[in-house]
């Protein structure tokens, strides 16, 4: 277990990160006793960081849903982190949104479905909290959009070094590698969709990259919404009314450089169109 200084150590080097573009080496190298555990908690201190300078959670987004990245990640459930209000960007139906890749390390693009609640979820061991079902999820929540997120590497993803890959303890500490959300297309009720059957085509720069059915996130993308629920409960936390959950990718992901433009056609749901500027 990590002390809270060396927790409070640890989020400022991820926080100087982000601000100066600059990767930094493994955690997990420099200390090989690390747990998931670790991660998360070094992941909350950042978190404080942002909150103290002024920054609001506007929800929270999830990772590894499918089992092939469970297995080469060593790990046998998803991971999690915090979406804030300056990770969002919304684009208008038929204009182009442009993202600026200065706010960005290394940045890359998942296709994924959003849940934004209209009542809280709160898990068994809360007040008034119970184990929550998909059936749950479903009438807790508002609205289902079509979203991308922006995963960016502030831990390098890989070691300067031996070249060895980063361990899933230093993409939870990096809140899970998100950096950004793009939001903007329509909104349906989740009651009105056959959410599994959902898709998307992504296009970058006239040509297809990547295509994928929501039944790529665990079976069906509100079942990730309620583990999270679940999951958060033991930390003392909860899904909120009004916040944005990203539920997952179904798609790999994508690398994304200045000049690059992006076309995420999610046929009637709507589509999403940015470039990297």
């Amino acid at each position: 277990m990590f002390t809270e200084s060396l927790l409070s150590q640890l989020a400022s080097e991820l926080d100087a990160s982000e601000r100066t573009r600059q990767q930094i080496e493994h955690f997990s190298k420099r200390f090989p006793g690390m747990s998931v555990e670790d991660g998360y908690r070094i992941a909350r201190k950042w978190v404080e960081l942002q909150i103290a300078r002024g920054r609001k959670v506007i929800g929270h987004k999830i990772g590894l849903t499918s089992r092939a990245m469970q297995v080469s990640s060593q790990i046998d459930e998803p991971d999690y982190g915090t979406l804030l209000d300056n990770m969002l960007y919304t684009a208008h139906e038929g204009a182009v949104l442009d993202i600026p890749k200065r706010n960005f390390i290394a940045p890359r693009v998942e296709v994924e479905l959003a849940f934004v609640l209209k009542s809280p979820l709160r898990g068994a061991g809360l007040p008034g909290g119970k184990e929550i079902t998909l059936q749950d999820v479903l009438a807790a929540t508002d609205y289902v959009t079509p979203a991308i997120e922006i995963i960016d590497s502030r831990i390098e993803q890989f070691d300067r070094h031996t070249q060895a890959a980063r361990k899933v303890y230093d993409t939870i500490s990096d809140n899970a590698a998100n950096a950004g959300v793009v939001v903007g297309a329509r909104r349906a009720d989740p009651h009105d969709l056959d959410l599994a059957w959902c898709g998307a085509i992504l296009n970058v720069n006239g040509v297809v990259e990547e295509t994928g059915l929501a039944a790529g996130v665990q079976g069906h993308p509100a079942i990730g919404v309620a583990w999270l629920a679940n999951k958060l409960a033991a930390w003392g936390e909860s899904l909120n009314a009004g916040e944005i959950v990203l539920a997952g990718s179904f798609t790999r992901p994508v690398s994304a450089k200045e000049g690059d433009m992006f076309v995420a056609d999610y046929g009637k749901l709507g589509t999403l169109r940015f470039r990297f500027v």
